[in-house]
């Protein structure tokens, strides 16, 4: 599934979005019969364009049958998301569930050269809302 963006009608605020999606799984490569299961948490402050979420949620799902590794998974996702949204800043990161006792959490980051801000005084002020499911 492609991804798709919607128009930003506040572009000349800088405001924060964060999206989490808790049931990402793709396929342990080489072990097909073994899927990894993670968090994929997007947070990014948006430009000209939004992520439309029901592109996003195909696309997501759209990894459950690829074999691929973790760190390659989340810095797709990440490429795939700067090259559709061009936002001034966005953070993918994946905390994968364990495998054979290992945590693994992978975190990547891209900022517009142009922007000068930084992400962490834009602030999501509110967490009361931590339910996973509606």
């Amino acid at each position: 599934m492609e991804l798709k963006t919607i128009e930003n009608k506040y572009d000349d605020v800088d405001y924060k979005i964060k999206i989490i999606s808790p049931e990402f799984t793709c396929l342990c490569p080489g072990k097909p019969d073994q899927p990894d299961f993670a968090t994929i948490s997007i947070t990014y402050v948006p430009d000209a364009y939004l992520i439309e979420l029901k592109s996003l949620k195909y696309y997501l799902g759209g990894y459950r049958n690829k074999e691929i590794y973790h760190e390659t998974v989340t810095n797709k996702i990440k490429e795939d998301l700067v090259e559709k949204l061009e936002p001034r800043y966005i953070k993918v990161r994946g905390d994968w569930n364990v495998r054979g006792g290992i945590t693994t959490i992978v975190e990547i980051e891209h900022k517009k050269e142009d922007w000068n801000k930084d992400p962490k005084d834009i602030e999501i002020r509110s967490t009361e809302h931590t339910s996973t499911s509606r």
